[in-house]
This record gives C-alpha cells, structure tokens and sequence, in this order.
C-alpha cells in the first residue's frame, strides 16, 4: 500500500478504524472474530489503527491490545481520550465529555494497560470540551509526550481556529473529522489549515457510515437497524431526507462500476485523490470489505471521474444534517450556512 505521513509516522494510505468492531453499528463481532480480523488487517498492509476509550467504553482497546500487541513494531497504534463513560444510575455507563488534564492521564494510564503497550504513537483529544480551555488540554498531552506515553497529539471534530490555539501549545501532528463525499465540512477551512501547519487530516466515516458503500439500499435497511445503531439518531437516515439521498445512489453505483471498483473503493479513492495529507480510516467487521478497502489505495481516478463524482454528491444533494441537536452541540466544527 502507498504510504502518507501520519506526523511523524509513515503509515499505509487507508487505515482501519476500530470502533464498529464492538460499538456503534449492529451487532458487535464475538471478540476472537474481531481479534481475526485485525490481524488479517495487519496481513493486508494495513499499518495504521485508530481507536478510543469510548469504543465499547475500553472494549474496542482491549481487542487492539489483545490481538496486536504481539506486532506492536509493526504498526502507528491511534486512540483517543476526552471522551469516556462513568456509570450512571442503574449501574449503566454513559457518555461524558471530559478535557481535564487529570481526566486525560487517568484515561491514559487505562488505555495502556487495555491496549499492552508502553506509549501510544498517536493520542486524541476526542472532543474538545468546552468548559476546559484547549490549552490546558493540549498541555495536559503535551506532558503525557515528555514522560513518554504519548508520541504525538491529535485533535478530533475541531475547527481551524482551535487547531490553530492548540498548535501555538504543542505541534499537532494529526486532525481527525469526519470527511466523505457527503460530508464537506472540513473543505471550509480545516483542511486548508492542517495542510498549513503540516498536520495530518484522518476522515473517520469515509463511507458515510455505510451509505456511500450501498449498505443502506432502501429504507426497509435504515429500518431495520438496531435499537442501538448510532444511524438511527442521524437525520440522513430518516424519513424525507434518507428519500432524498436514496435518489442519487444507483448513480453513484454507476460511476463505480465505470472506474472498475465497487463504491465503497470510488469514495475512498476520492478522498485519497483530494490532498496527500488526507488519510482515510474506513472501519469494518466484513472481512470482504475489508480486503475491498485496502485494495482502493491502488485506484485511479481520472480528473473527469472527479468532477462528475463531486456534481453528483454535495452539499446541494446530500440531504439532511449528519448529527442530531443535541450531538452538533459537541461537535466544533465549522459548518456551511
């Protein structure tokens, strides 16, 4: 596989994103099929994981560490913190935004010990909680580099200007936002100045959760989602607005099927296409897909296919916002008026 920086890292261009392997989309694969599957990743060339506390609050760690710790040499290692689960009435744990600097070591500490390794090469702040300044977060990661824990520092869902606050701290090896064909945001201004600042850009959701690579065909496949299916609480997925994006999706098959890939393989290829810092981290339990995703780092597209991709899929044609009320609150951001 081609290579981009991640940092200071050299890393295959696509990487695997682990949280649907125990969190967030259907049902979770039994833990030996997961652990299966990463090391086929690693067979595949893929040399750059992401994951979080969040995922599985510490179950998505704890299969990274379990399955590749053995190959800890061969591979970036990703997770992030600032974003956990506390247990809450009932015993139930729920999510919580935390960006204190005793937050993140003591969310640090745990993610060694869950993932088996000495230091973390790349460490997220997930979200940047607002009621802590980012100074004080970032510094917080800055001290987890001095003592050796932590290799580099990421930012997740920020805008340019809090990149650019958190820079001024500590380099800024990596920005992670979710980033697809139907998801421009970052176009704004992120991208512009993470290419600035010689920061890395990571899409997570290259695939639109699934929707650019026809896992929802119809609305019967959006409504049969599981109750606990993050797609459920997403407006691109309901009702008028997953009507809407349906219409345009037989032609986004068509234009795959043209360059000679399936879909899934042309958005990410779009993205690889769009800038050398971009970075690409699709997440799967389909070991199929997984192979397919791999592969699309070796396809070309002409700057015709492009243009005609972009015409089909923008912010004019994608209907519906990509987060609910209440999550866009969390989310920094820059969005389109």
């Amino acid at each position: 596989m081609n290579m981009r920086a991640l940092g200071p890292f050299q890393v295959g261009a696509i990487g695997l994103g682990c949280m649907n392997l125990c969190h967030a989309y259907g049902e979770p694969l039994a833990a030996p099929d997961a652990e299966r599957l990463l090391l086929a990743a690693l067979d595949m060339g893929v040399t750059h994981f992401d994951t979080a506390a969040l995922y599985g609050f510490g179950a998505s760690e704890t299969l990274v560490g379990r399955a590749l710790a053995p190959h800890r040499s061969r591979f970036t290692l990703a997770s992030k913190c600032g974003m956990d689960g506390v247990v809450g009435e009932g015993g139930v744990k729920r999510r919580v935004i935390d960006g204190r600097p005793e937050a993140i070591r003591r969310t640090c500490e745990e993610a060694l010990r869950r993932l088996r390794t000495d230091v973390i090469d790349l460490y997220y702040l997930h979200r940047w909680d607002r009621s802590v300044p980012i100074e004080d977060s970032v510094g917080a990661l800055a001290q987890l580099v001095a003592e050796g824990k932590i290799r580099a520092i990421g930012l997740s869902e920020v805008s340019a200007e809090t990149l650019r606050r958190a820079h001024a701290v500590h380099p800024v090896a990596a920005v992670q936002s979710e980033y697809s064909l139907w998801t421009r945001n970052p176009e704004i201004a992120v991208l512009d100045a993470c290419r600035e600042l010689g920061t890395a850009f990571v899409a997570f959701s290259p695939l639109g959760r699934g929707f650019l690579a026809g896992a929802v065909p119809d609305a019967a496949a959006a409504e049969a989602f599981v109750a606990k299916d993050l797609r459920r609480s997403m407006p691109r997925f309901q009702g008028e607005h997953l009507a809407a994006n349906l219409q345009w999706l037989p032609a986004l098959s068509a234009l795959a099927q043209e360059a000679g890939c399936t879909p899934a393989q042309l958005a990410l290829a779009w993205l690889l296409h769009k800038a050398p810092h971009i970075l690409p981290i699709p997440g799967t339990g389909n070991f199929a897909h997984l192979e397919q995703n791999t592969a699309a780092a070796s396809v070309r597209l002409t700057d015709d296919m492009m243009a005609r991709l972009e015409a089909l899929v923008n912010r004019a044609t994608v209907s519906g916002a990509r987060y609910n009320a209440a999550t866009q609150v969390e989310i920094d951001t820059e969005e389109f008026n």
